[in-house]
């Protein structure tokens, strides 16, 4: 009996750690996206790159970003271990100013806090000087009417 419950106890100790071993971890590429300053109206879409370093899929359960502004896309299938993922962040840059927000990515990686990591975006949106385009056209419509 003695030794069935020794037996028992070695078991559940391997299972243990076995269970420690097999676990997903991600690593992005960056953690910051800095779009510098562009204008207004340009591409706000830019990607965040990421490696499953673990051992078991990862799968990322949610994606959110901290306002309606910007638009993060997760990837749909889990990602296989050593595999690549991509998550989409689209910002509008119909509003001008600067730009400082965090997306919020759950997953089930064991070597973030809670499963949770967090992603920064930034830059600057400058208005589109559109003066030397209105200059432009008063002058073409003033050389064709004075022929």
């Amino acid at each position: 009996m003695k030794n069935l419950f020794t037996l028992l106890f070695v078991s559940l100790f391997s299972l243990s750690i076995y269970a420690q071993e097999t676990a997903a971890k991600i690593e992005f590429k960056e953690e910051t996206v800095d779009y510098g300053k562009i204008e207004n109206g340009s591409n706000g879409i830019r990607t965040f790159t990421f490696t499953n370093t673990g051992n078991a899929p990862l799968v990322i359960t949610n994606v959110k970003s901290s306002c309606g502004c910007t638009v993060p896309k997760k990837p749909t299938a889990p990602i296989a271990p050593g595999k690549k993922g991509e998550i989409e962040v689209k910002y509008d840059t119909k509003r001008t100013g600067f730009i400082r927000k965090t997306i919020t990515v759950t997953s089930n990686a064991a070597n973030v806090k809670n499963g949770v990591s967090y992603l920064k975006i930034k830059g600057e949106i400058k208005k589109v000087d559109n003066s030397s385009i209105l200059e432009k056209k008063e002058e073409k419509q003033k050389s064709i009417m004075d022929q």
